[in-house]
């Protein structure tokens, strides 16, 4: 049963995500489960809610709308992980409680004039490019303070902290090591703004280890994906 194979998972990420904690005194209450569901179907987040998991993270708008819709009764936090263009901002702004991926300043315009018309607080994590990939999305480390400082001052959106995801080929440890020191001093301007989103299913040790508050975990919760199909 697909039930019994997301429970595993489930107790499988839990034990791992304890183990971390435990091994750098840090509290399991500290660090929060994002289960990241992309091309998983409106049922297997079913699955997650009855087990418990009440914040799910989804990538792409086209996923993430009808299934935030079809599940809008469940007392889900949703989490907008992926890179998101202008023209989506609508859509995401009407179900995201959260969007991890602010990295400019004209995303941060979007975001914050749609939440007003919508009626809506969003939580504005910035994303921070830890490499020099403009593929994987992410702001300037040097630019940091300045973006959130305008998500700030921002109308209908709270500042969360920071995002960001390992480089590949490097490893994880150094790139969350670096992550610290850019969310401590974002908190020194921002004591609020304390999540720290980092660690994925292949690396959640190391994020914890420096300090993540938020891990996003797909495939060690749901298995391998598959492709999605509309």
């Amino acid at each position: 049963m697909r039930r019994d194979e997301i429970a595993a998972g489930l107790a499988e990420v839990e034990e791992r995500i304890t183990a971390a904690c435990h091994a750098v005194g840090r509290d399991r209450g500290e660090v929060t489960l994002i289960a990241v569901t992309k091309t998983r179907p409106a049922d297997d987040i079913r699955i997650l809610a009855e087990l418990g998991v009440r914040d799910i993270g989804e990538n792409r708008d086209q996923e993430a709308a009808p299934k935030a819709r079809e599940l809008a009764g469940l007392p889900l936090t949703w989490h907008f992980v992926g890179q998101l263009q202008t023209n989506k901002v609508r859509s995401v702004v009407s179900y995201a409680d959260v969007i991890h991926s602010v990295d400019r300043s004209k995303l941060v315009n979007a975001i914050s004039k749609e939440a007003v018309r919508q009626g809506r607080r969003i939580g504005c994590l910035v994303q921070v490019a830890l490499d020099d990939d403009p593929g994987r999305g992410g702001v300037r480390p040097d630019d940091l303070l300045a973006l959130a400082d305008e998500v700030a001052l921002a109308e209908g959106v709270w500042l969360g902290g920071v995002m960001a995801v390992a480089p590949l080929g490097e490893e994880p440890a150094k790139a969350f090591a670096r992550l610290r020191e850019l969310a401590t001093a974002l908190q020194e301007q921002h004591p609020r703004a304390t999540m720290v989103s980092a660690g994925m299913s292949g690396d959640l040790a190391e994020a914890i280890a420096y300090g993540a508050t938020h891990v996003r975990v797909g495939t060690a919760l749901l298995g391998r994906r598959k492709p999605f199909v509309r």
